[in-house]
């Protein structure tokens, strides 16, 4: 959770009584939770890039087939360009 949305310091560690926070009363408080965050945000972000490669394959199959292989040919030069500057970075 973001800490602009926290109702109690960051300090101050969840206690069930007064209900603030969003553990349950067997979590600690503390690390787990910014882990747990950590993974929301990692599938949220996961999620929007599957999302958006979907959206861009499914634009790209429709594209005329002179436009696919000028995309293709640039993205080969592109992977071209960086195999050459790896490979001269670690003197393969």
């Amino acid at each position: 959770m973001s800490e602009s949305f926290r109702t109690s310091p960051p300090q101050q560690q969840w206690n069930p009584q007064n209900g603030n926070g969003h553990q349950g009363a067997n979590e600690p408080a503390g690390e787990d939770s910014a882990d747990g965050a950590e993974v929301g945000r990692a599938l949220v972000v996961g999620l929007l890039g599957g999302l958006l490669s979907a959206a861009g394959y499914m634009i790209y199959r429709r594209l005329p087939d002179e436009q696919k292989e000028r995309i293709n040919s640039q993205v080969r030069t592109a992977v071209q360009q960086r195999i050459s500057e790896l490979r001269s970075n670690f003197n393969i």
